[in-house]
């Protein structure tokens, strides 16, 4: 384990119960000083293996937990701004590592299953949405018969400003986020193509049957996502 040193583990609660089979990690990042901001790992289990979405390391007594839920076998990547914490679950546990080609932010470690708008989901009923507009990797995992989409920094759901910093939430709030379901401003801007737009990606995200939401920041919206998002990309859109 000791091969390399990597980032330690930020402040995070405990794992979660969000649904049968479906774990969140409700965590934090520090970005610079005076800057924190909470950042999710979701956590799917079936017959005793655990996918790890957008990986958020854990302190050891979280470790130990996530341990006692089953075997580590894939860690996912939906979005390029994220993998800070990829590597030193790759080799603690060494499993598969499911992620877009083009990865830009943390280019390595390199995805040993390559994820597209083809690319067959390995959790049973289940789907990826590929944003096929972006300009950097995003995609999301439609859990069908959870109805809940996972997401990373392009829908996020902001019911409170848990491990924000004061001058985090400042930030953020000059950046247009607000409580309730956002589009990512700062990843809109950076993803979207010179004179181009993300609406066409986002009705079809629209078309999908989704009813719940978890992202990458943020916490659970449990019903209505589908609906306060439409809301959201008529306001961004037009």
């Amino acid at each position: 384990m000791h091969s390399q040193t990597y980032p330690k583990a930020f402040p995070h609660d405990d794992i979660v119960k969000l649904f049968p089979g479906v774990y969140l990690l409700h965590g934090s990042i520090k970005m610079g000083p005076g800057m924190r901001m909470n950042r999710n790992m979701i956590i799917l289990e079936e017959a005793g293996q655990l996918t790890l979405i957008n990986p958020v390391r854990m302190n050891d007594d979280g470790l130990a937990e996530l341990e006692k839920l089953g075997q580590v076998t894939r860690i996912m990547r939906l979005g390029d701004f994220h993998g800070l914490d990829d590597a030193f679950y790759l080799e603690r546990y060494q499993c598969e590592f499911w992620a877009q080609a083009g990865q830009t932010s943390y280019p390595l470690p390199k995805p040993t299953h390559l994820i597209n708008a083809d690319t067959e989901s390995p959790i049973s009923n289940s789907a990826f949405f590929v944003f096929s507009t972006s300009l950097y990797p995003e995609a999301a995992l439609l859990l069908k018969d959870r109805k809940l989409l996972i997401t990373t920094d392009s829908v996020q759901y902001h019911a409170d400003w848990s491990y924000f910093t004061a001058f985090t939430k400042f930030a953020f709030k000059l950046l247009g986020f607000k409580q309730g379901i956002n589009i990512g401003p700062p990843w809109l801007k950076r993803v979207t193509p010179k004179s181009g737009s993300l609406k066409a990606d986002f009705e079809q995200l629209l078309a999908l049957d989704f009813d719940a939401l978890v992202a990458a920041h943020g916490l659970l919206m449990e019903s209505g996502a589908k609906a306060a998002l439409e809301v959201e990309v008529n306001r961004r859109f037009g």
